[in-house]
């Protein structure tokens, strides 16, 4: 049996007192072996064949090379998880192919109807981070013919992105791309200059439309040249909530209700009175005054001050004032909505906007669920709807429109517009969305 000491590996690098490692005995099956920083585990085929020799020095080398401590939010933000975990796996694949290891031996022959498998169900973000996994071994080339055979254009598209890998490749040397001391942030260099490269790459294509045509290759491609704009991705943002807290509430932005307590009626307040009062009067007759969910949107040039959103408060005692923008191609680390106002009180601050639009549907979908009290619905904004990636959709502005129409929204473009007694502005002067409406009220 081959004796394995990750301790010698990592000795250049990391403190004496981590503790020894606890070494497994696996196979060189696909996802048996694996190196656990965290539990000081390192799984590994214990064989002398040539796959199970490329397995182990592969695992081995991230004992080596890959990061050991938790990285700092900051230089992650505009990248996925799942792209910097195939990123890594390239950069070790990468590493050892410099060093002189055969890397071919690392295919255990499922790549190929692996690549169809995830071509045939549409999975895009897997088929792309699956394929930095597999860049530069034996597996590459099935595993591209498997996609190929089900998507062509997917295939297309794939290699354009190896190419951008490659180039990435020839700017740093093996010392470079290898290096493991702490930068000012406490990352370490030659991760974040290959694997945080890569996985930008990885992260912006993964967020894109699954191309379709030759067009689509086409843009694709040219989205991944440094400076380009990331391509369409046909699909909201989810909504990423700010943590912060309402300041203290003011009764001055809280709605009232009238009305009196009775024994009958629709709305059922007091369910203990049915059992306490001897006349059952568990119900209120009358109306809400106040209540209701304004949306505003802060994208581009809108920049709402503290005493903008009191305003918009007082006009609409009782509102929630919700907020939103999203930053273009962000990968969930960036809040994208906040509560302004509400019953409770208003922010301290009015936070800023990140230039885009990108979850315009869930933000209004999010507002409906919020109306509890079923009070008047608002949204200010222009219309124009826009992608994750900032770029305008027909199909996601009529699916914005249908929400509209659905729950009768008080569409307006300023928020001085905003009144109890405030109509929609004209649909002729709110971009894609009012045409959208209007296609959907002709073809009703």
């Amino acid at each position: 049996m081959t004796a394995i000491y990750p301790e010698v590996v990592e000795a250049a690098r990391s403190p004496l007192d981590l503790g020894g490692w606890r070494v497994e005995s696996g196979s060189a099956q696909r996802g048996d072996a694996y190196c656990d920083f965290g539990r000081r585990t390192l799984r590994v085929p214990s064989g002398p064949s040539h796959r199970e020799r490329a397995v182990r020095a592969h695992e081995l080398m991230h004992v080596r090379i890959s990061p050991h401590q938790v990285l700092p939010e900051a230089v992650l933000s505009s990248t996925s998880a799942r792209a910097r975990e195939c990123a890594e796996e390239y950069r070790v694949n990468r590493t050892l192919r410099v060093v002189g290891l055969d890397t071919s031996a690392l295919c255990d022959g499922t790549e190929r109807h692996g690549g169809a498998g995830l071509a045939e169900v549409g999975d895009w973000s897997e088929a792309v981070c699956f394929y930095l996994a597999v860049k530069g071994t034996g597996a590459e080339a099935p595993y591209l013919r498997g996609i190929s055979r089900v998507a062509s254009p997917w295939a297309k598209t794939l290699r354009h992105l190896g190419r951008r890998v490659d180039e990435i490749d020839a700017s740093l040397d093996v010392a470079q791309m290898t290096d493991v001391t702490l930068d000012d942030e406490g990352c370490p260099r030659g991760y974040r200059a290959h694997t945080l490269s890569v996985a930008e790459l990885v992260t912006r294509m993964i967020h894109a439309a699954p191309p379709r045509d030759a067009d689509d290759v086409k843009r694709l491609s040219r989205s991944l040249l440094p400076g380009a704009r990331r391509a369409p991705s046909g699909v909201f943002a989810p909504l990423v909530w700010r943590s912060d807290s309402l300041g203290e509430g003011s009764t001055a932005l809280r709605g009232s209700r009238s009305g009196r307590v009775t024994h009958q009626g629709s709305a059922l307040r007091y369910p203990t009175r049915l059992l306490t009062d001897p006349y059952a009067r568990a119900f209120v007759s009358g109306r809400r005054r106040g209540g209701g969910v304004i949306v505003l949107d802060q994208s581009g040039s809108m920049d709402l001050t503290r005493e903008d959103v009191e305003r918009v408060a007082r006009r609409a005692p009782g509102s929630w004032v919700l907020g939103y923008s999203h930053r273009p191609g962000d990968a969930g680390a960036t809040p994208n909505a906040w509560v302004l106002a509400g019953p409770g009180g208003m922010v301290r601050e009015v936070p800023t906007g990140n230039v885009g639009n990108g979850v315009d549907g869930p933000i209004l979908r999010f507002a409906v669920t919020l109306n509890r009290g079923r009070g008047p619905l608002y949204w200010v904004s222009d219309g124009q709807v826009t992608d994750s990636n900032d770029h305008p959709s027909t199909a996601l502005s009529r699916e914005c429109a249908l929400t509209l129409l659905r729950h009768r929204f008080i569409v307006l473009r300023s928020v001085d517009d905003i009144s109890p007694s405030a109509v929609s502005t004209p649909w002729s002067r709110l971009g894609r969305v009012g045409e959208a409406v209007r296609s959907l009220e002709h073809a009703v």
